[in-house]
């Protein structure tokens, strides 16, 4: 009888732990969910029956309010699964496959008569899970004083990471252990509103790789009404914990029922190559918001931008007047600035360069009057967003664009004055619609106003929310510069293209610039959550062309500013550099001038994070191909198989080298360019110069 009682103990503790278990799809992700002794929830993720998390809890802690964390027991649990597959607006592929396993969890806390749900979604890659609140009559308004998501690691991995910061994340990536990770250390010259937080926190998303090789990476989904994720990094047991992005006051969020925080995710791979393919953050967010997507239009651009950024060569300033006043200033008074890029002359020369080679878009910064003294002063009113200077006829341009087969793209700079761009905003986009444009460049460089808040805080993301929602409405397309992080929320706002919210290009012009792995590792951190405009294809490359003894440089060879094309995923791509550094070198220029921007297939052949990346793309509705590879400061050679091409098809593949000279520092303009025969059945080896890369487009020969 003893026996037979000790069994079925055993038979019911057997059956209670594969209720609150989970596996992927596929089987090769496990998920165990558990309530420690006080009461708090806890999750514990394995990969291959290899622990990747180790348990590790869970909840939320309220201000004047009892805590979400401890004394619940479990209420409900239930299952399902989904596996369906939709077409987004544009994208790397033309249809992504949204397969996962799902276990709602509904835990109770007697004591204060509350109930909170775990939701968790299991995919052939990766975990999601977020906390669910329901309208209850003892937690209505609530404000949560911290997020204690806990994320356990199995060791001292090595990780790829920026400083915590809750104004920016401008910043290089550093490789080091976790126990290394020291944000005093990283310099933060020339971003304007760099000050990490804490020294041992970093930005989400955070990349890792174990020492038996598996690749890890750390982030979050659907981020609305809510505060971006950072995380604190114990040392002594590595352990992180979220730590979200505090208001004025200090409140992380303030939430009213019905209400969900965003998914924290957790993507597995034990190739690095599958980590970049993973469509897990966008299969998190909720399906598109716009009905009519027709005025959605993936396109290549060019722009007065790059002039202003190199040495000498444009002001955004229409004059040198430091203390202008938006109502009172009479512009037609002051004297203008030879320099002055948004002028008549220079902008319909780039419309002009536009239309020549089939550029779509020309997006001309410094229109607008405000620029001279709009940085570093904490102004309310800097700019009106309607008002161009008198140098730039706002109508006769856009109606010379037009009749060039050409759209002018907007820019509203905000100064970070985001209650100034709020109260503006309709006005601003009256304007954009009477003249035609179809798309914007938002910015926010500088201190936040309402003063207090943070780009990564709740009220913020909210904004930037409800510019997107704007923008389509308008049927507008939206491109978000110092803005939050994106978190595949294109899915939802298709017309939302790109962000910045990283370090770009723009840095290599006028400070210590990008280390040549930069490029290797953003798409392993910040485009897990989106299209990046990094604003590629430099061709005069050092400074000291425009400012002899200038010793600033991009760290990249020429062939690698074309391979960025296909390595850093975006729908709106810039070719950055001036028309006339692109018409002395043509035949480099014509790759540009090819490459897709929106594809039905992408292959990523080979990756490592901080070494290099090799990826193949098939162009939307055509038969072509391009290829990009980039790699680190070492040199390497790489062999590509083109078995993802049509069989028994011939076609030919241009072949945009690194040089035999090249080297991103000491010669950086050096490239090659050749042309083959190539099948589903050819290898070929290619060699790439320290910092540098290739690109190939491919097309069926005729």
């Amino acid at each position: 009888m003893k026996r037979t009682l000790q069994l079925l103990l055993v038979t019911i503790f057997s059956l209670q732990l594969s209720a609150r278990e989970l596996q992927s799809p596929d089987g090769n992700l496990q998920l165990r969910f558990s309530l420690s002794e006080d009461g708090r929830p806890f999750y514990e993720l394995l990969y291959k029956s290899k622990p990747v998390i180790k348990p590790s809890g869970m909840g939320l802690e309220l201000k004047n309010s009892p805590s979400l964390i401890r004394g619940f027991e479990i209420k409900d649990l239930t299952y399902d699964r989904k596996d369906e597959t939709w077409t987004p607006v544009w994208g790397e592929t033309k249809e992504i496959r949204n397969q996962y396993n799902e276990m709602l969890v509904v835990v109770y806390q007697p004591s204060e008569d509350r109930q909170m749900k775990i939701r968790f979604r299991l995919f052939n890659d990766g975990l999601g899970f977020r906390y669910e609140f329901e309208k209850q009559e003892k937690l209505n308004y609530f404000q949560v004083a911290d997020e204690h998501t806990e994320f356990a690691l199995t060791g001292d991995h090595t990780a790829f990471w920026i400083p915590g910061d809750y104004d920016t994340n401008e910043y290089y990536y550093t490789k080091t252990r976790l126990s290394e990770v020291d944000a005093s250390k990283v310099d933060g010259t020339g971003i304007g509103t760099h000050g990490y937080f804490h020294k041992h926190a970093v930005q989400s998303p955070l990349m890792m790789k174990t020492d038996e090789g598996l690749y890890l990476n750390i982030f979050e989904a659907a981020l609305i009404d809510y505060s971006a994720m950072h995380l604190m990094i114990n040392k002594e047991n590595m352990v992180l914990t979220s730590s979200l992005t505090p208001d004025a006051l200090g409140t992380k969020a303030y939430m009213q029922t019905p209400h969900h925080t965003p998914w924290r995710t957790v993507i597995v791979s034990d190739r690095a190559a599958d980590i970049l393919a993973s469509k897990t953050i966008l299969n998190l967010n909720e399906p598109g918001k716009i009905e009519d997507t027709s005025f959605i239009k993936p396109q290549k651009y060019i722009g007065i931008w790059w002039g202003m950024h190199v040495p000498g060569k444009m002001t955004w300033n229409y004059a040198h007047e430091p203390n202008i006043k938006l109502k009172s200033t009479d512009w037609n008074a002051l004297t203008p600035l030879p320099q002055h890029g948004a002028n008549n002359v220079n902008v319909r020369r780039y419309i002009d360069f536009a239309a020549e080679h089939g550029f779509s878009s020309v997006l001309v910064e410094g229109w607008n009057v405000g620029w001279e003294d709009w940085a570093g002063n904490w102004k309310e009113e800097v700019f009106d967003f309607v008002t161009p200077y008198p140098d730039f006829d706002i109508k006769a341009l856009n109606e010379y664009a037009h009749q060039k087969g050409v759209k002018l793209m907007m820019h509203h700079e905000t100064s970070s004055s985001v209650t100034n761009y709020e109260r503006r905003i309709d006005d601003a986009i009256k304007v954009m619609s009477t003249h035609g444009y179809e798309a914007v460049k938002t910015g926010y460089v500088g201190w936040i106003i309402p003063r207090g808040e943070k780009h990564d805080g709740q009220w913020m993301v909210n904004h930037y929310v409800r510019v997107a929602e704007k923008m389509a409405d308008a049927r507008m397309m939206l491109n978000a510069h110092e803005a939050v992080r994106p978190t595949g929320l294109h899915r939802t706002w298709p017309n939302w293209l790109a962000c910045e919210a990283a370090r770009g290009n723009e840095f290599n012009a006028w400070s210590a610039g990008n280390p040549p792995a930069h490029e290797t590792i953003l798409p392993f951190t910040r485009l897990m959550g989106g299209p990046m405009d990094y604003t590629p294809g430099i061709f005069e490359l050092k400074m000291d062309y425009y400012e002899p003894g200038n010793t600033n440089q991009v760290h990249t060879t020429l062939a690698k500013q074309l391979a960025l094309y296909v390595t850093m995923y975006s729908p709106l791509q810039m070719a950055a550099d001036l028309p006339e550094n692109y018409e002395k070198r043509m035949d480099a220029f014509q790759f540009i001038k090819e490459v897709a921007v929106d594809w039905d297939e992408s292959h990523y052949l080979e990756a490592e994070p901080g070494e290099y990346i090799t990826v193949a793309r098939k162009a939307k509705g055509r038969d072509s191909w391009f290829i990009g590879a980039i790699t680190n400061e070492q040199g390497r050679e790489t062999t590509i198989n083109f078995s993802f091409l049509d069989p028994g098809v011939v076609y030919e593949a241009t072949i945009y080298s690194d040089g035999k000279d090249a080297h991103w520092k000491d010669n950086p303009g050096d490239y090659q360019i050749r042309t083959l025969r190539v099948t589903n059945k050819t290898k070929l080896r290619q060699k790439l110069a320290p910092g540098g890369g290739f690109a190939i487009s491919i097309h069926k020969r005729k």
